[in-house]
């Protein structure tokens, strides 16, 4: 296949943003840059519709259920897909799903016929589509900016990401409050043309499809043998799996510490949302400025550590501007422990398993959170938002170092018996 154009990218590019330098690659962050921010501005809408719906934390709590739960059910069997199929023509379908069904949750709330049951609905339709487009997205990275250059790409997809995190909830609180809610999700739906145009303009990439045919289940199989023989893999995805569950669910809790806590309508959320996304901005930067040096070793674990500690102290505080400079540095250690244990395994796996692997990933990120939301809302409909922050950060710290210890004491037991054999 034909090599991608690349341009020098001295003079026009740091080299902290060298994945730049890939037509291919600006091609994809231009449409996703125009996506995401329809994307943060329908969860940011549809979080407050819920809840001005039911009053619910629990039903609050519940539509990340709905929207998760697929994650639980089809991501093996995505990976097995990502790894079998052209990524752009995955991509092409799921992004026109994903702009059909905000279309749908617009006409619903424009003609004031929505119901909470609805949005659940359209939640799982929603879920299930970016059970197939999640780690197809990140594991096209690799195709496009190829090995040397993917962290980097990682932490500019990250950025944009971010910026839209930070943007798109201020605009979602400004237009709830003038224009409607229903307006928030049309947006959405015409910002998937963007994306779907860009992914039109890609041509001649470093395409990686499996040509081996087996059946679902026995690729599934050897994917998870891969996993669990490769340690830094496996690791990597246990912490995932503790901070998917019990740290990353502040959707479910930031409406109402807004309201019950902080005494905030839509706006004073929709700026607790941008205050996280501007820590997850600032991480991102981060990461790509860092993206050419090593990874620490136990970079995975500080992060989480780092994370659940923030939420601790989020949990404590009770006045609302330090509130928000809380949620940024929330923001902070969640996209750098996103980002390190992104890289971490799509660096370590090797091309044939890279989209399972990925897809198990997102299974325990985003497939974990459906226990997490539940039990979240369960927790803040009884002991308040402020508690259920607390709990969520204190049980990750215990969980992660219990982790680290065994680890350690494992690897250390390991080293001195092979010194031992060597002496």
């Amino acid at each position: 296949m034909a090599e991608e154009k690349t341009i020098n990218t001295s003079g026009l590019f740091s080299d902290r943003f060298l994945a730049l330098g890939h037509s291919n690659f600006r091609y994809f962050l231009s449409g996703q840059s125009i996506s995401l921010f329809g994307t943060w501005m329908q969860r940011t809408a549809q979080q407050w519709l819920v809840y001005s719906l039911t009053n619910s934390a629990w039903l609050l709590g519940l539509l990340g259920v709905c929207q998760q739960l697929p994650m639980l059910f089809f991501s093996l069997i995505s990976g097995v897909y990502v790894d079998k199929y052209p990524k752009k023509k995955i991509l092409l379908v799921t992004q026109t799903l994903q702009m059909l069904q905000a279309l749908m949750l617009a006409v619903l709330v424009w003609l004031g016929l929505v119901k909470y049951w609805h949005v659940f609905i359209l939640a799982s339709l929603l879920g299930l589509s970016n059970t197939f487009d999640m780690p197809t997205r990140q594991t096209f990275f690799i195709e496009l900016v190829g090995r040397k250059d993917l962290k980097n790409a990682i932490g500019l997809n990250s950025t944009v990401e971010n910026i839209a995190r930070v943007a798109g909830p201020a605009l979602a609180g400004i237009i709830m409050a003038r224009f409607g809610i229903a307006l928030c999700f049309l947006l959405n739906s015409l910002s998937f043309i963007a994306v779907i145009f860009s992914l039109t303009r890609i041509k001649h990439y470093a395409e990686n499809v499996r040509s081996k045919q087996q059946r679902i289940r026995d690729e599934i199989v050897d994917g998870l043998k891969y996993i669990k023989q490769n340690e830094n893999i496996f690791y990597a995805i246990l912490v995932t799996a503790i901070i998917g569950t019990f740290a990353m669910n502040t959707n479910v809790i930031f409406p109402v510490l807004a309201r019950v806590v902080h005494h905030q309508e839509a706006q004073g959320f929709s700026f607790m949302v941008s205050a996280m996304g501007v820590g997850a901005l600032i991480g991102s930067l981060i990461f790509a400025a860092r993206s050419r040096n090593q990874t620490p070793r136990n970079g995975i674990i500080l992060n989480g550590l780092l994370l659940s500690a923030s939420l601790i102290l989020t949990g404590v505080a009770r006045n609302y501007y330090l509130t928000l400079a809380l949620i940024a540095l929330i923001g902070v250690f969640n996209i750098m422990f996103m980002a390190t244990v992104n890289s971490t395994l799509q660096l370590k796996a090797s091309d044939s398993f890279r989209g399972r692997v990925i897809s198990v990933y997102y299974l325990v990120l985003t497939g974990s959170s459906p226990i997490g939301n539940f039990a979240t809302g369960y927790v803040a409909q009884h002991l308040g938002p402020a508690n259920s922050l607390y709990l969520g950060g204190l049980v990750s710290i215990l969980l992660i170092a219990a982790i680290y210890f065994g680890v350690y004491r494992k690897n250390k037991t390991r080293d001195k018996l092979t010194s031992s054999a060597a002496g």
